[in-house]
């Protein structure tokens, strides 16, 4: 098998829309966190798409160019159609997430935004409709990442929102004698950081059916950390108990862990499982958060993306909710300090059968360019080969001209966008074109790549899939909201290396256990609740 390798295809496909967030001189804390994306089939018709957020300026606010839904063609391009699609939002956009709603099938959207969140719901016949004021959703915060998941397990998804900090636009001054009050690397000056400023509270939104959400975040216990800058969040059940946790990436104060307690109860146990703090003890500037088994021992573990200077976090899930920071030893420390982390995703690169993990980098302030040390606004993106055994290797420089790309990149999503089974990547850059980079990896393993069906939201969101082949065991949990203001396509892929056929068994959200039994290599499955039997190639779907 080769090595990874990726090639730019951002002009060729068509998806060269540019993002706007602030000025170029980045004037306050608002002009600095960038915006998400979303790889997702909206229209139903086996190819993914893509959903570009966009932010604005301060001048232009609800008058920008607005958000973008890039239509997959086939053979490698899209077509522009946000407008005739019903979500071209025109606001200071932020974050994405994708779920079924009302489980009719269709994938439905939520965008975070400083100031009205918007909720779409998909129409089935290639539009949306704007559902935010029905929905009760809207909020008034300045939000940041949003997941769907089955808070309570009654088969409907329900909304997590995280928040930052409390800003207002009409607190800046206009006198730019009072810009850039801050010191930074011992000698410029830039706009201040979150600390010292009121968090925003995230947000729980339970889904009441119908088409209605009831903000329960106070009553589910989630409104105890909203003091803190809520940036990254990703579902996940870190204990095997059925029910879905949370883990929350804060920026400059203590992350936080969210157990499920059951009946829609939340404690935060993040202090107690080693994953407020880095190792050290100290804080870190959260960003971007993914979460999977990257040492293939059955329970997902986790990765924080961090400020310049620190390095990002490796959480290891050593079970009984108790993680290790294990950063140092799995070699990701050293090449990690001198960027600054966003967008990250574990996947499978090279299709070995083992873990990678991507990670989108830039700077928050222009001004690090004129200093001598060695700080950059632009920075490149990373991609780490992982060994399977807890090990990871910088691959960057190796992995084509795609990863030479160097731009101050912020959001990110992965998703199979070409349909040939491995998996691309999609990154967007602040004040920039975004980068499409197509996974050309020269002679990569063999491959299963699942797609589900529930009897309640039909993506069975929250499903975990376990891989057996002559190599070992793999888990998946079904899952789009990682990385950082992002959602991925909602298809799990597992690379299966030289092994030509794997076992495949399926845990649902409701707790119904499918042995599925041997599958061959080199297809993508529909697999459909209750009838494990029932399993469909693509080209029978």
């Amino acid at each position: 098998m080769g090595g990874p390798h990726f090639s730019e295809q951002t002009a060729a496909a068509g998806v060269e829309s540019p993002n706007i967030f602030g000025g170029e001189r980045k004037r306050h804390i608002l002009e600095a966190h960038g915006s998400g994306a979303a790889f997702f089939d909206y229209d139903g018709d086996g190819l993914v798409d893509l959903y570009l957020v966009n932010g604005s300026t301060a001048e232009s606010l609800g008058a920008g160019p607005g958000n973008e839904m890039f239509r997959n063609q086939g053979s490698g391009r899209f077509r522009a159609c946000g407008i005739a699609a019903g979500v071209a939002h025109q606001g200071w956009g932020a974050g994405v997430a994708v779920g079924d709603i009302d489980n009719d099938g269709n994938h439905d959207l939520y965008v975070t935004n400083y100031g009205a969140n918007v909720l779409y719901r998909n129409d089935g016949d290639g539009t949306f409709s704007d559902v935010t004021e029905d929905s009760g959703t809207a909020g008034e915060d300045f939000s940041a990442s949003a997941a769907f998941f089955d808070a309570d397990l009654d088969g409907d998804l329900d909304l997590y929102v995280t928040s930052y900090v409390q800003f207002s636009l009409d607190d800046v001054p206009d006198d730019p004698a009072y810009d850039e009050p801050c010191m930074y690397l011992g000698g410029i000056r830039v706009y201040c950081g979150p600390l010292g400023m009121p968090g925003a509270p995230d947000r729980l939104y339970r889904n009441d059916g119908g088409g209605r959400f009831t903000d329960v975040t106070e009553a589910s216990g989630v409104g105890a950390a909203n003091d803190s800058y809520g940036l990254g969040v990703v579902p996940e059940d870190f204990d095997g108990d059925g029910y879905v946790d949370l883990f929350v990436a804060n920026d400059e104060t203590a992350n936080v862990l969210y157990r499920n307690d059951g009946e829609l109860h939340f404690t935060d146990v993040a202090g107690e499982a080693g994953v407020a703090f880095n190792g050290d003890g100290e804080a870190e500037a959260g960003m971007g958060i993914d979460a999977a088994d990257f040492d293939n021992d059955g329970d997902p573990d986790l990765y924080v993306t961090n400020f310049y200077g620190e390095t990002n976090t490796l959480y290891r899930n050593d079970g009984s909710w108790q993680f290790a920071d294990a950063t140092i030893e799995a070699g990701l420390a050293a090449p990690t300090v001198p960027l600054l982390g966003w967008g990250t995703h574990f996947f499978d690169a090279d299709l070995d059968g083992m873990l990678d993990l991507f990670v989108a980098n830039g700077h928050v302030y222009p001004q690090v360019d004129v200093t001598e040390t060695g700080a950059r606004y632009a920075q490149p993106n990373q991609l780490f080969l992982g060994s399977g055994q807890g090990l990871f290797s910088d691959v960057t420089a190796e992995a084509g001209p795609g990863l030479e790309v160097i731009k101050t990149s912020r959001g990110s999503c992965i998703g199979d966008y070409d349909g040939d089974g491995d998996i691309d990547l999609f990154v967007v850059n602040l004040n920039d074109t975004p980068t499409l980079l197509r996974n050309d990896t020269l002679e990569p393993g063999n491959w299963i790549a699942v797609q589900l069906e529930g009897i309640a939201h039909r993506p069975a969101t929250g499903s975990r899939v376990q891989l057996s082949s002559v190599d070992g065991d793999q888990v998946r949990t079904l899952n789009s909201a990682s990385g950082y203001l992002g959602s991925n396509e909602a298809t799990l892929r597992f690379g299966l290396g030289n092994a030509d056929a794997a076992h495949l068994k399926i845990t649902w959200p409701d707790g119904l256990v499918s042995d599925v039994g041997s599958v061959s290599a080199n297809q993508l499955l529909y697999i459909r609740h209750p009838l494990p039997s029932l399993i469909l190639p693509s080209e029978n779907r």
